[in-house]
């Protein structure tokens, strides 16, 4: 977990209608009944930060880093979440995976919705398939010199990651589902490919980063386009395998 202990977290855009930060992995966004041990939480952390209060529009998963965007005013958040849901908001991921991929593809698989907590499952609670699709290209590989299962050498690639929906761990599942998982995913990955990634690079969270969100601002009319760098351990694991050009 990369979780930062330093304060303030960092902000990449900011103006009287929206707040965009840099998320480190291991922060929630808000409060969740899944991690009720957790005390900090980006929304909270934000809102002392810039000394007002903050709306949510969308989330990242607590292993996930990069942009993550709030409102500062309710109607704001309304257009903004209505943007989101109607795919006007173009996101872009970076994430390192098991294997060589494809150079360029369309996952285009249905994933059926998850359950929030333990209690939904108690009670029986089904949620329905949904329509998903992620479309993925591939900027480097590597092959490392350490046998991992039945084979003699591992493999990984360097993806972009462009959900066209979102659904709850949709680029984590859809990876899963054609046979690449994302380092790091202790949920839907492969558990001796982090235990490589953690003993030999000192890697100890998800390899899944938002790295750009662009869209029209709702208010000024004008194309909003928020980049987020990659944090020491993106950084660390790029030099050593020779992925610089990508560092930024």
């Amino acid at each position: 977990m990369d979780k930062t202990e330093t304060n303030p977290l960092e902000i990449l855009y900011q103006d009287a209608y929206l707040v965009a930060i840099n998320k480190p992995s291991g922060l929630l966004v808000h409060k969740s009944p899944i991690d009720k041990h957790e005390t900090e939480f980006a929304l909270q952390m934000v809102r002392d930060q810039i000394g007002q209060y903050v709306y949510p529009i969308h989330r990242l998963d607590k292993p996930t880093s990069g942009v993550l965007l709030f409102a500062l005013d309710a109607q704001t958040a309304q257009r903004m979440s209505l943007m989101f849901r109607g795919s006007q908001v173009h996101k872009e991921y970076m994430a390192v995976v098991r294997g060589f991929t494809e150079d360029a593809s369309l996952i285009d698989y249905p994933l059926k919705q998850m359950l929030d907590t333990k209690e939904q499952k108690q009670k029986g609670i089904t949620k329905e398939t949904q329509e998903a699709q992620t479309q993925y290209q591939r900027l480097a590989t590597v092959e490392l010199p350490y046998p991992v299962s039945r084979y003699p050498v591992a493999r990984y690639s360097l993806v972009k990651l462009f959900p066209r929906t979102g659904r709850k761990h949709q680029l984590r599942r859809h990876m899963k589902h054609i046979f690449h998982p994302i380092i790091g995913d202790t949920k839907h990955g492969r558990g001796e490919h982090n235990t490589l990634f953690r003993e030999k690079y000192a890697c100890h969270r998800l390899l899944l980063h938002s790295n750009r969100i662009s869209f029209m601002h709702p208010i000024r009319r004008e194309t909003l386009v928020i980049d987020a760098a990659l944090d020491d351990t993106w950084q660390r694991i790029f030099k050593e395998f020779g992925w610089e050009q990508f560092i930024y």
